[in-house]
């Protein structure tokens, strides 16, 4: 559809544009011999509106005639052809309304007066600059439509790509998670048979949420604890006792939304390279809160200091970084930090209800 018909507000300003020049075109038809004022208001402004609708016309034969494929010759044949024919009949219009009005009181023989004047010759000049000058604001139409679809193919674009980085991104936490739990499995099954087939069943269970939350692209922190509580039943068969977690959690951000399986992988890593190598265990403690418009979240584990550790280039650690900064960009921090027996890593990004930021 024309972009001025389609906005009210863009019809109404294009009108209001119109009104100085039919002000001036008045002002050199009553300056004709022959005729008055009156009559040039009479006749002049019903036909300026009435050929304001027709120049809106030339969103076609620019449609057609694109600047950057069109050869000069065209461009030039098509809107002189086209600003002709429209004069032509905006002088019979003329004529026509000039019929009309003479057979009313105050406009008796105005037909015969306008045969003798320059007003159609004039109007008809006027008819082709008013159609130029047309063309020339649908050519500035075009540009600013084509580059509003540039931008928006553009942030499509870029849309499209954060969507494929997530997607790949979120596919490489279930094969290194399974690679990790098939390790733990494979260790038990020389040592508690019991306990190996005890654990197969609760991976099981958890992969079976992790396949109906993983493809979403948000879940509820709530949500995200629950798969984090089954993994930790996973790992507590082959660890018991050793393992121990704590939850600091405000409940006001339990709803808060989060890409899914976020703090699995830290809670993983916490045990792997933490509380694995420590004999008597640890404590995992996870704390989330809001602060001002933005979630917080802390996943903080016991660990030996003088053990190496490969978090800081691991693959879930790196993973989770490259999520947030895919999904919030500059918004969204991961810090990593270590004192004394005491490992943690801190998330920080928007809070999002409903998808929106807040």
């Amino acid at each position: 559809m024309h972009p001025i018909l389609s906005r009210p507000r863009n019809l109404a300003l294009y009108l209001l544009a119109w009104i100085p020049i039919a002000g001036m075109l008045v002002h050199s038809f009553a300056g004709s011999d022959g005729l008055s004022w009156q009559e040039a208001i009479v006749l002049t402004v019903p036909l300026c509106l009435i050929y304001a609708f027709v120049c809106l016309a030339a969103w076609y034969p620019c449609q057609a005639t694109p600047l950057e494929t069109s050869s000069f010759l065209r461009l030039v044949v098509t809107h002189l052809t086209v600003a002709a024919l429209l004069s032509v009949l905006w002088g019979s219009l003329a004529k026509a309304l000039g019929i009309a009005l003479a057979h009313h009181a105050g406009f008796v023989g105005l037909d015969r007066r306008l045969e003798t004047v320059k007003y159609f010759s004039l109007l008809w000049a006027a008819g082709v600059l008013l159609y130029v000058l047309s063309v020339t604001f649908h050519y500035v139409l075009l540009a600013e439509q084509n580059a509003r679809e540039a931008q928006k193919r553009a942030l499509e674009a870029r849309i499209l790509a954060r969507d494929a980085e997530l997607k790949a991104l979120r596919a490489q936490v279930n094969p290194h998670f399974m690679f990790n739990c098939l390790h733990s499995i494979s260790a038990l099954t020389s040592a508690d048979a019991g306990k190996a087939r005890e654990m197969c069943i609760l991976l099981a269970d958890f992969l079976r949420t992790t396949l109906r939350l993983g493809g979403k692209e948000t879940i509820t922190l709530e949500e995200e604890l629950d798969l984090v509580r089954g993994y930790l039943a996973i790992e507590k068969v082959r660890f018991g006792a050793r393992v121990h977690m704590e939850e600091e959690v405000d409940k006001r951000t339990t709803g808060f939304p989060l890409p899914p399986l976020l703090l699995q992988p830290l809670v993983e890593n916490a045990i792997r390279h933490g509380i694995a190598n420590l004999p008597e265990g640890g404590v995992i403690r996870l704390a989330a809160q809001r602060t001002g418009e933005a979630l917080s979240i802390v996943v903080e584990n016991s660990f030996d200091p003088d053990t190496p550790s490969s978090l800081k280039t691991g693959l879930g650690l790196e993973n989770i970084r490259n999520r947030l900064n895919a999904r919030y960009g500059g918004d969204a921090s991961v810090v990593v930090g270590a004192i004394g027996g005491r490992f943690s890593v801190r998330l920080r990004f928007p809070v999002q209800e409903n998808g929106v930021a807040t």
